[in-house]
């Protein structure tokens, strides 16, 4: 495991004296901006790829074409070779030279394994400049990206199945390494320690990255655990929005973010989970053996930009990780032919390409269709749902009138019943309402009278403003804490509809009212108990009294688990006309919802709309999203790659998806919420577009049967299907569609689901096994789409291990509709294999039988 020493101040000086001479000129024609630019050459990673291939004696059609497009010097390359990287960076710096002659820019990346180019600050003229070069294919304008467990490896069966088979939690995921594209580690937490085990943690040999050493990523940052970490921010640097004093110009975790993904995924077994002085049990990833590598390129400030993450994907490839996480969706919808033609996506499917699995959040934009923020088929797409543990606590009145809230605070001692107060009734002689009409929600002691908060239960407002992250709970509980308040009783502003809260913890006892229609009970109570002068109005006398139970204490449902409201939906928009894609999205659904991690040392703000919930000081927070669903997965998958190390990404994802369950712990249907505002009331059964194959099964992944297996080629014969994608191919990747025998439609790719956009009278599609276990017999059921009739053949079949089975499945419509259907297709094996293939159809058109 290499090292290096940055001279980050360095960088950070030279960039900011050079953005101030560049953009001191505010003529538009002199405006500068990032932009990605690819380059007609095949990148480093389809050369090796076909080496590869080819020293296996594997050839793929127009596999000798593609690697003659271009020749260079260093024919022979492999990813570690550094003389081959300074050799492309001195190319990409001689092309600017050349075609800028005298002018002023700024390479920011040279890219080389996973795509041939760079990224450069240029103005539009000069962009003009490269784009009519003949060695330049693209030119993408940078855009913005953004971020999207203690009880998870119970509940998903691990002790006693899919760690079991590999040996135990000693041993699961021992040898992968797993590459998270996020916003950095904190190296200090216990979850990275190397010396939790007796047992040699020998570095992967296949990795040959190396970890960054700055002031605040000091050397022996890095171990056996966590054996890579590098960060990439020069695009952010440009625009001028990085801070470094709390963004970090190192691998260091400014946020918390990115540590509590790693965490999720591999971090260390047995860690206690300790907040607000209290034990919730002991945390570890889904892979704790694996080894960790960090390539940040978001951040606290401002999310991040596509420049960085694909240079920070380009890298990681090149160190030679197995898995890729990203907890990451782009701002907006990419523009263009097809959503699966931007910068990110495209380095993806070379890395898919070099064998790398890659596993993406599916966004928090739910609960709309065509929401999905993850759209690509080589991408593994994964949303949120909840698992059956639930925090919960409640307040007693004085008229034994109880009101569940939230919150992972203590109770008030020997339910002892104590003064109510409202934060509004106790403001010192120099406040009004009139003059801060904010401060019922106590974000500042010194405009409350202390003597008569002391000793009581201190009623604050939860408002939009704690929605937006403007005042904060942890503000709120100083307040009370200064003012010596027994406890704090949060009630819900009117005009925060449905919104679902995440339990918070807090030192002192409190509660959280999340309804608005309990929080009225609450007030009613409270103004009805309060005793006022007959002339003056003034209150003499607060008479309402209650008791805060203790929230610390976990619940369990049956009902888990649930789609929940924030997780992205299906459709996969094909453009941005919203044309709907024939690849099914999410691909799967995992724990997201209320997940303990690990956390940054400095990253002590909570901010309740992006579900961080900590205090500061604390070394594990409870977060929701999608961002927490993905790194379950990425976990899960290094165990099936550490089983089976010659599964390629597309058999992992098989795996993964057709074993996935489809019903909750109380064997009914998974549900899926439906709406943002009172998501519990809105609900119903969860279809392909919710939850994709399913609930993630982690110990059915281990022993899958049979599995869908797609190439690189299958999704380029994909990509040059689409109209108009030729050029735009070409563009990305420098093969020519020609060298393609022919072109596949999106239901056509070999994916363990089929989704059909329009049927129009009739569709035969096909697909292909291949047999991973023992010999076995399968018989083949179904459940056609509504307005659908479906048959697969052959409905039985005998496959030998090792053995591929094609199955043609016939749709026919059987009624027009402009509303998608879906079914199903069982494939049972006499030894116990069950594999499950969703369908889908949107439109449906049958035979015109109007007579004219």
């Amino acid at each position: 495991m290499g090292r290096i020493y940055g001279v980050h101040l360095m960088v950070l000086l030279f960039l900011g004296m050079f953005m101030s001479s560049f953009c001191q000129d505010d003529d538009s024609d002199d405006f500068t901006a990032v932009y990605i630019v690819t380059l007609r050459e095949v990148p480093a990673a389809h050369y090796e790829a076909e080496l590869r291939r080819n020293s296996n004696g594997i050839r793929h059609s127009g596999a000798s074409e593609r690697l003659n497009i271009h020749k260079h010097r260093y024919r022979n390359i492999s990813r570690t070779d550094k003389r081959y990287s300074s050799y492309i960076a001195r190319v990409h710096d001689s092309l600017l030279r050349r075609v800028l002659r005298g002018e002023k820019y700024l390479k920011l990346y040279s890219y080389h394994y996973l795509i041939s180019g760079f990224a450069v600050l240029v103005t539009p003229d000069q962009v003009d400049k490269l784009s009519r070069r003949r060695e330049v294919a693209n030119v993408v304008l940078d855009f913005s990206v953004r971020t999207a467990t203690t009880h998870t490896p119970q509940f998903l069966g691990l002790p006693q199945g899919a760690w079991v088979q590999g040996g135990g939690y000693e041993s699961a995921g021992e040898g992968m390494v797993i590459g998270f594209i996020d916003t950095g580690i904190d190296p200090t937490h216990s979850s990275f320690a190397d010396h939790t085990s007796e047992h040699p943690y020998p570095v992967p040999a296949h990795f040959s990255g190396i970890c960054e050493v700055t002031r605040d990523f000091p050397s022996g940052s890095c171990n056996r655990k966590l054996i890579g970490a590098r960060h990439f921010a020069a695009s952010a640097i440009t625009r001028g929005v990085f801070n470094s004093s709390q963004d970090f110009a190192s691998p260091f975790d400014g946020d918390g973010h990115g540590t509590h993904t790693a965490s999720i995924a591999a971090g260390n077994h047995g860690i206690p989970v300790v907040v607000a002085g209290h034990h919730f049990g002991n945390a570890s990833g889904m892979a704790p053996r694996s080894h960790i590598a960090v390539y940040k390129a978001l951040y606290k400030g401002f999310g991040g930009f596509a420049a960085d993450v694909v240079a920070a994907i380009d890298q990681a490839a090149q160190d030679g990780v197995d898995i890729i996480s990203l907890s990451i969706t782009p701002n907006r919808r990419p523009p263009g032919v097809a959503t699966f033609f931007n910068p990110i996506d495209m380095a993806l499917l070379s890395a898919v390409k070099a064998g790398i699995f890659v596993v993406q959040a599916a966004g928090n934009t739910g609960p709309s269709p065509k929401s999905m923020s993850s759209f690509s088929p080589w991408i593994f797409t994964v949303g949120s749902a909840s698992h059956d543990r639930v925090y919960s606590n409640s307040i007693i009145l004085g008229n034994n009138v109880t009101i569940p809230g939230v919150g992972l605070a203590p109770g008030t001692e020997n339910d002892t019943m104590y003064t109510l107060i409202s934060a509004v009734h106790a403001l010192n002689n120099g406040t009004t309402v009139a003059d801060d009409m904010y401060v019922g929600e106590c974000q500042d002691s010194s405009k409350f009278n202390q003597d008569l908060i002391q000793g009581n239960l201190l009623i604050c407002s939860y408002s939009i403003r704690f929605v937006l992250g403007i005042s904060t709970v942890n503000h709120a509980l100083e307040t009370a804490k200064n003012l010596s308040a027994v406890g704090v009783v949060f009630y819900m502003d009117a005009f925060v509809i449905g919104f679902q809260l995440n339990p918070t913890p807090m030192k002192i006892p409190g509660i959280i009212i999340p309804s608005p229609e309990d929080s009225k009970v609450l007030l009613k109570y409270y103004n009805y108990s309060l005793e006022r002068d007959i002339m003056t109005k003034k209150i003499v006398k607060f008479g309402a009294l209650a008791t805060i139970c203790g929230g610390f204490k976990a619940n369990y449902s049956s009902s888990a688990p649930k789609i929940m409201y924030y997780s992205a939906r299906g459709p996969d928009p094909e453009d941005n006309f919203l044309d709907d894609a024939e690849i099914m999205k999410p691909n799967l659904v995992a724990p997201g919802n209320s997940i303990w991690a690990a956390w940054s040392s400095v990253g002590a703000d909570s901010v309740e709309f992006q579900g961080r919930n900590t205090l500061p000081g604390e070394n594990f927070a409870m977060m929701s999203g999608t961002s927490m669903a993905a790194p379950h997965i990425a976990g899960l998958a290094a165990l099936v790659r550490q089983k089976f190390p010659n599964f390629s990404p597309s058999a992992i994802a098989s795996a993964l998806s057709t074993t996935a369950s489809l019903y909750d712990k109380n064997g009914g249907p998974i549900m899926a919420q439906r709406a943002y505002a009172f998501p519990d009331q809105n609900q119903s059964p969860a279809t392909p577009f919710d939850m994709g194959s399913g609930f993630v099964n982690a110990t059915a992944a281990l022993n899958p049967g049979l599995i869908f297996d797609s190439s690189y080629d299958n999704y380029m014969s994909f990509l040059c299907g689409i109209n108009g994608s030729a050029p735009v191919v070409l563009n990305y990747t420098g093969e020519s569609c020609w060298v393609y025998n022919s072109t596949i439609a999106g239901a056509d790719l070999n994916l363990p689901s089929i989704t059909i956009a329009k049927l129009n009278q009739s569709r035969t599609v096909l697909r292909s096994v291949m047999n991973v276990g023992g010999n076995e017999t399968y018989s083949v059921g179904w459940s056609a789409p509504f307005g659908v009739s479906v048959k697969v053949s052959p409905a039985h079949f005998y496959i030998a291990s090792g053995e591929k089975q094609v199955l043609s499945v016939f749709f026919n419509s059987t009624a027009n509709s402009t509303t998608a259907s879906y079914g199903r297709i069982g494939l049972f094996g006499n030894q116990g294999h069950v594999v499950n293939i969703p369908l889908s159809v949107i439109v449906k058109i049958t035979y015109n039988t109007t007579k004219t």
